[in-house]
């Protein structure tokens, strides 16, 4: 049963984009022949670079521009126009925009400044600009831009003074200065590009439009980019994410050093800066961000040319001691290793090499080593499994030759499966070798730690991409009665018109999605606090229990290892007082008795959640405790999480060492932990409207073992805090989360005509051993029908393929599955895709039933929900294409009210539904 070709997204004939960049004819509004302006300038370079249509100048008071007939406005040009390139003042542009649209115009280059960044006056400008686009689906790049390139169609619709040469890289950038720098900078270096961007305020057309196109285009390898505001942070977060994983994506973005600590009410607010927020972002979407302009182009070079470092460790071959351990310094700093070679290399080595060689990583093979020396180390070197790349430095010394040697190298450029980089030291006297190793594909630096540099930003890249598609180990959904129960705490707090929930209150909402709490018992009595502790057993802890005062330590709120009655009743007091003097005396409500845990035992952790203007919901993770802000050992990352994610965000802390177990301590339970920050992600995603800050700090970890309370809890939250966002605070005034949640909305329990209770769920990376047992129950027949050709088993189950297939950006595409649970197992029976079009009003579907339960209603059940689901994402059409023979389905989309009819054409018979 099938309906589609294939699960990519839905391609339309014509990309809305294809106006901007392959335009056929080109309107330049504002066309002068004033010397030197930029109206001026765009004529002048559309004509002298040509793109293969025709131009036609827009000047209400001149006959002809530059030779070339003009017309009063738009409407008069009799030719259809695909792109209008505007150029007047800022007040004239939504009246010439709504022109264009009249006229039938697709895209349009703003190039006119004084927009929003002259205030409100120019955001006004800009809302009604982009109200006159919306009307006829036109496109806008801009404004305040310098403009694009196309290198492939030659079209130069930028007022920079020279254009592009052609090549396989793509730059795109908000700051128009910088793109006119790198021009000149590429032309001197005769570096190309396939594209040429200038995005200006992103008005309309943002980063996730351009990353999407440009990663459909043959000519590009890669994609840099100036990045200096993300913009709509889902629409970037969906398209790097899915490109990154065909095409390297590289960005540099200042603002590293910007004091990003605010005032917050957590220490997560102050812990979570916004630099960092977006470094966490970019891993998330596999994108490699870099600090200097020149890595850029350094890394778009190396990863076009030399395969993905799997590893940290590298073997570095060099002539001369001193550049090998700047080499190995550079290296280590920047989180790389020194690749440690067996014994058996190492013999090899001995044999091979004068016996005054270095013995060690890096490999000197000494001043006076021949072609045929470094060769033969080379070699050697090159085989080494224990190595995950390779770097040879060469400087000219009176005995070395470098363009031998560089010939001894190049043959390893495609070879070994690993990177192979070089730095030939010096100037003309390593030209030439220089230039065999660029062709042959061994990327060339004129220094060793700049090459360590770029080997760095190598393996980064790819743990990037390796965790955007492993396998997660199954983590349970949410329960409605975790949300409605976690509702119900804040519905009190709302009631009472407070903002901060207390420690207990705290607890509860924790304990509500089976985060693991220390629960504390409430006294507002000297006496209750007593007879507390005595029935809890000695020592114990009291706390203030406040639901003004966010940080209890910093009044004395915090009394720990009380032994006895009297030492209960002084800490009573000493809490009270500090709180009545911090805050009045509604500021004390009592105070928490609970055991007192032996800190020593265990780790201290705090988990945590703020919000970021940008990405939404940020999480933290890291060493806890009091001292949490001076040590700052943490991990960001965006919700929602798997346990792969979670597991990821752990081992980028310092403390992820000693949880493992150091110094004879046995290791922390690793597999609860990620599961508690995966239940703790989704208590994030689920009240994200009404949480603004929550943490749990200090969070204890500690080797399995029975606590005071007699419960095995090795994983216990011993303090929380959460501040919501005050009454009134709507949606709308909040940032989305940059990654859609899991849409538990679209699930549905169902029953099978065999009686069996089963659910129709959206669904899940950590689907993906379960659909690999479900292709290996497909016939090829089925096979057939669905993908229009046969497909091997093996590349069906391939884990490349089945991840991408789990993993759903449900902002494009949503897979349902039916799961049927029987005998403590679980088993996928059937799944139906949606995929969007790229202007998000029309979606392509297509269901796949295993072969044992066909014909019994799946597939039109399926393909009703899938309505169901276009309908509620606003889509204004469903359509699919069927094979001829493919009864099945064209039954079960004539049951659901599609339109269907075969197209003698294309061989192919067309299912339709307008919604």
């Amino acid at each position: 049963m099938t309906t589609t070709k294939s699960s990519q997204p839905y391609q339309e004939d014509v990309h809305p984009l294809d106006a901007i960049f392959k335009p056929r004819n080109i309107a330049v509004i504002g066309a002068t022949e004033k010397p030197g302006s930029v109206g001026r300038t765009l004529v002048w370079n559309l004509m002298t670079s040509p793109f293969g249509g025709a131009v036609f100048p827009i000047n209400p008071t001149k006959s002809s521009i530059l030779g070339i007939k003009s017309h009063p406005r738009i409407a008069d040009v009799a030719d259809k126009v695909d792109l209008a390139v505007i150029v007047t003042p800022a007040a004239t542009v939504p009246d010439l925009v709504a022109e264009c649209v009249a006229a039938g115009v697709r895209g349009a280059i703003i190039i006119s400044a004084g927009f929003k960044e002259v205030g409100p006056a120019g955001v006004a400008l800009e809302a009604r600009v982009l109200q006159a686009a919306r009307v006829g689906n036109m496109r806008i790049i801009g404004p305040n831009c310098l403009g694009v390139m196309n290198t492939g169609s030659g079209l130069n619709a930028t007022f920079a003074a020279h254009m592009a040469r052609p090549g396989n890289v793509a730059f795109v950038s908000q700051s128009g200065a910088l793109c006119t720098a790198v021009l000149d900078w590429s032309l001197r270096e005769k570096v190309g590009f396939s594209h040429f961007v200038s995005i200006g305020s992103m008005l309309d057309v943002d980063w996730g439009d351009l990353i999407y196109y440009l990663g459909e285009d043959d000519r590009t390898r890669s994609i840099v980019m100036y990045v200096e505001s993300i913009g709509n942070a889902r629409s970037f977060m969906s398209a790097a994410r899915e490109v990154s994983l065909s095409k390297p994506i590289i960005m540099i973005k200042p603002g590293r050093t910007e004091g990003a600590a605010k005032a917050a009410a957590s220490h997560t607010g102050s812990l979570t800066g916004s630099d960092e927020v977006i470094d966490a972002a970019l891993r998330r979407a596999g994108v490699l961000r870099v600090n200097n302009i020149s890595d850029l182009f350094y890394m778009s070079e190396a990863l076009a040319h030399q395969p993905r470092a799997l590893g940290r460790r590298l073997t570095i071959v060099t002539n001369a001691g001193g550049p090998g351990v700047l080499a190995s310094d550079a290296l280590l700093a920047g989180g790389g290793e020194l690749a440690q070679s067996s014994g058996a290399i190492l013999d090899k080595l001995n044999a091979t090499l004068p016996a005054a060689w270095s013995h060690s990583n890096p490999i000197d093979v000494l001043g006076d080593a021949s072609a045929e020396r470094y060769g033969k180390t080379i070699e050697l070197a090159a085989s080494d499994t224990a190595s995950d790349g390779l770097l040879v430095i060469l400087t000219p010394q009176a005995m070395t030759d470098p363009t031998l040697t560089a010939t001894a190298l190049a043959p390893y450029a495609h070879t070994t499966g690993k990177p192979v980089i070089a730095s030939w030291m010096g100037g003309d006297d390593v030209a030439s070798g220089e230039a065999i190793l660029n062709q042959a594909g061994i990327p060339t630096f004129p220094y060793p730690d700049t090459a360590v540099r770029v080997f760095n930003h190598m393996w980064q890249y790819d743990e990037n991409l390796r965790s955007l598609y492993e396998t997660p180990s199954e983590s349970d959904l949410t329960s409605a009665r975790s949300n409605a129960e976690a509702e119900s705490i804040i519905a009190i707090a709302r009631a009472e018109r407070r903002e901060l929930l207390t420690e207990a209150e705290s607890k509860a909402l924790l304990a509500a999605y089976g985060l693991p709490a220390l629960t504390p018992v409430v006294a507002t009595q000297s006496s209750d606090a007593v007879a507390a502790a005595d029935k809890l057993g000695y020592p114990v802890v009291l706390k203030l229990h406040s639901s003004i005062i966010t940080h209890k330590t910093e009044v004395g709120g915090v009394q720990l290892d009380i032994k006895d009655a009297a030492g209960v009743r002084a800490a009573f007091e000493l809490i009270r007082r500090g709180a009545v003097a911090h805050s009045g005396e509604n500021a004390f409500g009592g105070v928490t008795v609970q055991p007192m845990i032996k800190l020593s035992e265990g780790y201290e952790l705090i988990l945590g959640s703020s919000l970021d203007s940008q990405f939404g919901p940020v999480l933290l993770f890291g060493a806890g405790g009091q001292l949490v802000e001076v040590f700052k050992d943490h991990a960001l990352g965006l919700p929602p999480l798997n346990t792969t994610l979670a597991r990821r965000m752990i081992e980028r802390t310092q403390i992820y060492k000693a949880l493992q177990g150091v110094r004879g301590r046995a290791p922390v339970d690793m597999v609860g932990l990620e599961r508690l920050l995966v239940q703790f992600s989704q208590l994030v995603v689920d009240q994200r409207l009404a949480i603004k800050e929550i943490d749990i700090n200090p969070l204890f970890a500690r080797p399995m073992a029975k606590d005071s309370m007699g419960a095995a809890n090795s994983l216990l939250a011993l303090d929380a805090r959460v501040v919501l966002f005050p009454a009134g605070t709507t949606s709308d005034m909040q940032p989305r989360m940059a990654i859609r949640p899991y849409p538990t909305r679209f699930m549905w329990p169902i029953t099978l005509k065999t009686s069996a209770e089963a659910i129709i769920r959206p669904i899940r990376s950590e689907d993906e051993p379960q659909l690999v047992l479900f292709h290996e129950q497909l016939s090829e027949h089925s096979v057939y029908l669905r993908y229009f050709s046969p497909l091997k088993l093996s590349t069906r189950i391939s884990h490349e393929r089945l991840s991408r297939i789990c993993y759903n950006d449900y902002d494009r595409e949503i897979a349902l599955v039916v799961e049927l649970s029987e005998g403590g197992s679980k088993s996928i029976l059937a799944v139906g895709r949606l995929v969007k079009s790229r202007n998000g009003d029309e979606g392509e579907y297509g269901i796949l039933v295993r072969d044992d339960m066909q014909r019994q209603g799946l597939g039109t059940l399926l393909l009703t929900k899938l309505v169901e689901v276009g309908r509620q994402e606003g889509l204004k059409r469903i359509r699919a294409e069927i094979l001829p023979d493919n009864t099945g389905m064209r039954r079960a989309s004539e049951r659901v009210g599609f339109t269907v009819a075969y197209d003698a054409r294309d061989g192919v018979v067309r299912s339709e539904l307008a919604l």
